[in-house]
């Protein structure tokens, strides 16, 4: 036992045995990952593991061959009548998970493939085969009834926050409190403590307890399933309880290293899980840092936690979000004290208690709406544009010197790149165009002369889908390249697909001025125009030209028709020595005006008209500009059948590039040289 106790102690072991499990898992995910199924499966058989329901769409997880998510839609309001546990026969098509269609966007198929999951499967109709008979169903089954379909019972008890407003979801991470809802070392010790009060009446012994204990957290792990977080939670636990009992003296960070190779070991993948790299950057900083932050004033210790966990977890927050929010520090001194002393206790008592709910849901109340509001102040929230993965990398290392070493040179190294980093979008001398991906809409990015334009926001006026354009494409899009000011949102016509997300964009971007079509504002453009009001930001219509530095922008379409689509803008402008048209959804009428208006020149990238429509690209006006480059921005499969056949033969001449099958599509001037890239869903 002391020959043991003496190679335990030994600091090089545990570096080893880490870069041993580092160097396995690089060849393992060099392997690459395959599917058992072919794709060309018309029914599958399978166990629900996991049910997701939202209005009328259910979401499945079942196990056949391997993990699928099937999704089924209920019609007549009916019910679900299966359960986890069930065995199912899926009727339906497979599909590939879509990619990411939008330069640095979420890739949802390579998100999923990390989990090992291949095909999403589109169900038309199911069998139940079998009912549940697993005890491993059945016991979570039990837990999932006493969760009462709670979101935050959910997301503090299962670690599953999928049932989460997207709204109050994102106020989190904007608000930088997100990892507080990660089941994490201070929630185990929380139920750690509750269990062993249950326990100390029986008088076990300390092998008995830690016996007890740890096979009650196992169980618990398994129900949950082995998110990071609490693997590491408990994982950390045991190690360290096995420590003490045994008297092994190992450093805290010496477990925490073998933690971390039993969780790779386990998996891998969980090294491109941000909850993964959240977990444990901060947590094994805080465990080498414990002296240096421990103080017996509670609110001191707080303020050290805080301030730490902000600057680790600074490199991972800019890489994934391009955004930070300074005012995080002072949040987490209000939130950490809410969830981790009455939140996430009473998440375990209402399990047991359920009278007591409401009193539990009168906090989370209190919890969700100061976040809301909290969210939208935007003082101290810094945007970085998007670089390498090594500028990073280097944040890291220079932040772990700085704490470790207390070195005031790297304080100031860090804080000059930190500046120049954020001061790129305003020194950037490029000039480029991204058309966005925005499914049936319009939304473009034009940066030229360090200005910032952006024509249309795109928008789906579903009643579920309003704001997912803003949320998921048009803002990560500009926090990506930096933008956080638009010096002209210029809106084409007012139709909910090219200005839906507007007021959205107004509210979260310093936008300094607006410009509108001709002809009278409709409902969504007074919408507009009073959140502009109260915001005193200026905002013109029907005008000619826009002079920016040495550049103008011609707005060509001044006359007043009795439709918006023939109001919209047409914007015509020369960019370093290319020139650039927008056509907004201006039909063959509009485009006959201003032939007979104008004298146009060959265009090198034309933004072609009402998204391919019969309407617009006439042969007369497509001949007489002979664009170079044609870009239709248009939904995939959508209702109504855009492009048109006859306007892509009338663009047969020039380049075609499409949103449903290039997706966002860059065109980047360098030296008077256009490039162009796309990212083809």
């Amino acid at each position: 036992m002391l020959k043991l106790r003496k190679i335990l102690l030994c600091d090089w072991l545990y570096y080893i045995i880490l870069l041993l499990v580092i160097i396995i898992s690089i060849i393992r995910l060099s392997i690459p990952l395959t599917s058992k199924y072919t794709g060309k499966e018309k029914e599958t058989i399978g166990i629900i593991t996991k049910i997701n329901i939202k209005n009328n769409k259910v979401t499945f997880f079942i196990k056949g061959k391997e993990q699928l998510i099937v999704t089924y839609y209920l019609k007549n309001n009916k019910k679900i009548d299966v359960s986890i546990g069930d065995k199912i026969k899926v009727f339906g098509t497979l599909e590939k998970p879509s990619l990411n269609s939008n330069t640095s966007l979420f890739n949802y198929r390579k998100y999923l493939k990390r989990k090992k999951v291949f095909y999403i499967l589109k169900c038309k109709k199911y069998i139940i085969i079998s009912k549940n008979k697993n005890i491993y169903y059945y016991l979570k089954k039990l837990l999932i009834k006493r969760l009462n379909n709670n979101p935050y019972l959910y997301t503090f008890i299962l670690g599953d926050k999928s049932l989460l407003k997207e709204s109050v979801k994102r106020s989190y991470q904007s608000n930088g409190i997100s990892h507080l809802f990660a089941i994490s070392g201070m929630h185990i010790t929380l139920l750690v403590n509750i269990i062993k009060k249950l326990l100390l009446k029986l008088k076990l012994s300390e092998n008995k307890l830690f016996t007890i204990t740890t096979s009650i957290l196992l169980i618990y792990l398994i129900l949950v399933g082995l998110s990071p977080s609490i693997l590491r939670a408990i994982l950390f636990y045991i190690l360290f309880s096995l420590n003490n009992i045994n008297y092994f003296y190992i450093k805290p960070q010496n477990l925490f290293f073998i933690t971390m190779s039993i969780s790779l070991l386990i998996n891998p993948y969980y090294v491109f899980d941000i909850a993964y790299l959240y977990s444990y950057s901060i947590s094994f900083f805080l465990i080498i840092l414990s002296k240096e932050i421990s103080s017996p004033n509670y609110i001191l210790n707080l303020i050290k936690v805080s301030l730490v966990s902000f600057l680790i977890s600074l490199p991972i927050t800019l890489y994934n979000f391009s955004e930070i929010n300074i005012l995080s520090i002072l949040y987490n001194l209000f939130y950490v004290p809410l969830i981790s002393l009455i939140i996430f206790p009473l998440s375990l008592v209402v399990v047991l208690i359920k009278p007591i709910e409401p009193i539990y849901n009168w906090f989370i109340s209190i919890l969700e709406k100061t976040s809301l509001y909290l969210s939208h102040i935007n003082i101290l929230k810094i945007t970085f544009k998007k670089l390498s993965l090594i500028i990073y990398l280097i944040y890291f290392l220079l932040i772990s010197i700085i704490l470790i070493k207390k070195n005031k040179k790297i304080v100031i190294i860090f804080l000059l790149i930190l500046f120049l980093h954020q001061q790129i979008p305003y020194i950037d001398n490029s000039t480029y165009l991204e058309v966005l991906n925005v499914d049936q809409g319009d939304s473009l990015i034009l940066h030229f002369n360090q200005k910032n334009l952006l024509i249309d926001t795109g928008g789906k006026k579903s009643e579920y889908s309003k704001g997912e354009i803003f949320n998921n494409i048009l803002s990560p899009s500009l926090k990506t390249h930096g933008i956080k000011r638009i010096n002209y949102l210029v809106l084409t016509h007012g139709d909910y697909d090219h200005m839906g997300e507007a007021i959205n964009l107004v509210n979260n971007f310093k936008v300094e001025k607006v410009i509108f079509n001709c002809g009278e504002y409709n409902d969504l453009e007074k919408e507009l125009i009073k959140v502009l009001d109260k915001k005193k930001i200026p905002y013109y219509s029907c005008i000619k030209e826009l002079n920016i530095d040495k550049n103008k922008l011609y707005l060509l379409q001044t006359k007043v028709y009795d439709n918006e689509n023939d109001n919209s803008n047409v914007i015509y402008t020369e960019i370093d020595g290319y020139k650039f048209m927008f056509m907004g959804d201006a039909s063959v009428i509009t485009e006959k005006e201003i032939l007979d208006k104008y004298s146009l020149p060959d265009i090198d990238v034309l933004k072609v008209g009402h998204h391919g429509s019969k309407t617009s690209s006439g042969k007369e006006f497509i001949d007489k500009i002979n664009p170079k480059y044609s870009i239709i921005s248009v939904g995939k499969n959508n209702r109504y059948g855009h492009p048109n056949k006859e306007a892509l033969e009338n663009l047969g001449g020039s380049n075609i590039y499409r949103t449903d099958l290039d997706g966002s599509i860059m065109f980047k001037i360098n030296n008077n040289k256009l490039k162009i890239e796309t990212c083809s869903p």
